[in-house]
C-alpha cells in the first residue's frame, strides 16, 4: 500500500458507484477523504457474478493517483496478474480458496513489483492463510459471502478479525488487516476496535448520493472504534 493520510483507510468499493458516473462518484470520494479504491474483480465461476475487466481498471486508473486495490474474487488468479498490475493495480488480492499454491501467486505478484494480499471467505479458518501473512501486505477478511455487494455484515466476524490482529501482531508483521463487507458506521467501529487498518465500504458510501456525508459519518465510527480498541488493550 501507498502512503496513506489516515491511521485506518477507507476504501470506497467502486462495485457499489453508480457506474454510468463513475468518474464523478470517484472524484467526491476522493475529495471527501477516501484513502484508497476497492476494484472487485469476478469471474462468473469463483464467485457468480461477473464485473470489472481490465479496460474498466485502465479507465479507473486514469481517474485517480490513490492506490488501487484490486480483489481478484476469480479462479486461477495467476493467470491475470500480470493483466491486472499493467492496467494500474496496486495491489493484487487473490482467493486462498482459488489456488492450490499460495507461494506461487504471491512471487508472481512480486516479479511485477506489485503489492500483494490474500484474501479468505467468511467459512475459510484464519489459520489457513497464517503460514503466508509474512509474505504479503493485506489480509482481506471477508464480512460477507464473496459475489455481491449490500449484504449483511456476518455477527461473529470480529472475533476472525481479532484472531487475525493477535497472528499479525504477534510476529510483527506489516500487514494491513483489511475488512470487506457489510461495512457500516456501526460495524466499522466494531472492525476496527477488533484491529481493522483497512476498510472496504460500499453501500455505506455511495447510498443516496450523499459521498461525503457519508465518508464522514464513518471516519467518526473509526475514531470510535479507534477509542474502543484503547481501552480493551
Amino acid at each position: 500500500m501507498k502512503e496513506r493520510r489516515n491511521a485506518v483507510a477507507l476504501a470506497p468499493s467502486l462495485l457499489s458507484a453508480d457506474l454510468a458516473d463513475l468518474g464523478s462518484a470517484m472524484e467526491a470520494a476522493e475529495s471527501a477523504g477516501a484513502d484508497a479504491f476497492h476494484v472487485d474483480v469476478m469471474d462468473g465461476h469463483f464467485v457468480p457474478n461477473i464485473t470489472f475487466g481490465p479496460s474498466w481498471l485502465e479507465a479507473i486508473r486514469r481517474r485517480t493517483h490513490l492506490p488501487l486495490d484490486i480483489h481478484l474474487m476469480i479462479e486461477a488468479p495467476i493467470r491475470y496478474l500480470d493483466t491486472y498490475a499493467h492496467a494500474g493495480g496496486d495491489t493484487l488480492v487473490f482467493h486462498a480458496e482459488a489456488t492450490n499454491d499460495p507461494n506461487e501467486v504471491v512471487r508472481a505478484a512480486r516479479k511485477l513489483g506489485a503489492g500483494v494480499g490474500i484474501a479468505i471467505r467468511p467459512e475459510t479458518p484464519l489459520d489457513r492463510v497464517e503460514p503466508f501473512l509474512a509474505m504479503v501486505d493485506e489480509l482481506i477478511v471477508m464480512s460477507v459471502n464473496p459475489g455481491f455487494s449490500g449484504q449483511k455484515f456476518i455477527p461473529d466476524s470480529p472475533a476472525k478479525v481479532r484472531a487475525a490482529r493477535a497472528a499479525i501482531d504477534r510476529e510483527r508483521l506489516d500487514v494491513e488487516l483489511s475488512v470487506d463487507g457489510g461495512i457500516t458506521p456501526e460495524t466499522a467501529r466494531w472492525s476496527v476496535a477488533a484491529g481493522a487498518s483497512f476498510l472496504v465500504c460500499g453501500n455505506s458510501v455511495f447510498s443516496h448520493g450523499a459521498i461525503s456525508a457519508n465518508l464522514e459519518a464513518l471516519r467518526a465510527a473509526v475514531e470510535e472504534g479507534r477509542r474502543d480498541r484503547s481501552e480493551i488493550r
